[in-house]
């Protein structure tokens, strides 16, 4: 079921996608559907390579504070720019697909570039989200949704959940 419910005002919106998972335009045309039906947008992104409970956590915290979560997914060449020659260990169609099947996260893209500095300000969400190891000087975008009146939000972080911390443990 890749039904939307936004709830907003007191009413309940319901909004039928045919799937979660979208290119860089057709997100674009699904936000301002979501906007158009009176719904506030939240963003949040990442490599997502192995997800773990601190994820999970995460996103579901992001979905409460928003009417639809859009999840930026870096691909597999940002992630090798980013963690090195050995990651991501799935590839971003199968992150896409794991991240889309979680019921807290509505909408699902991929970014190339090392920051999704760029998407944010194609979709300009309502509120963009990071993780409490991020500092809000840091994060891409964030000036751009704050001067745009969104909210920056950052959620804390989650101890003892980590994808390097996993990759570690399995290569003992």
């Amino acid at each position: 079921d890749n039904t939307c419910h936004l709830f907003s005002g007191g009413g309940s919106i319901v909004i039928s996608f045919p799937r979660k998972i979208f290119s860089r335009e057709d997100l674009a045309v699904r936000v301002e559907e979501i906007r158009a039906a009176g719904g506030r947008v939240g963003f949040t992104n990442g490599c997502f390579d192995i997800i773990h409970p601190g994820h999970v956590r995460y996103l579901k915290k992001a979905r409460t504070e928003c009417d639809a979560l859009v999840v930026g997914v870096n691909s597999d060449r940002s992630v090798r720019a980013l963690k090195g020659p050995d990651r991501p260990l799935n590839d971003e169609f199968s992150r896409c697909e794991v991240l889309a099947a979680l019921e807290c996260v509505d909408l699902v893209t991929v970014f190339d570039e090392n920051t999704p500095r760029e998407l944010i300000i194609g979709i300009m969400p309502d509120m963009l989200f990071k993780g409490g190891d991020w500092k809000e000087s840091e994060i891409a975008g964030a000036s751009e949704v704050k001067d745009n009146g969104g909210r920056v939000v950052i959620i804390p972080y989650e101890q003892g959940f980590s994808t390097t911390g996993i990759i570690s443990r399995i290569k003992e």
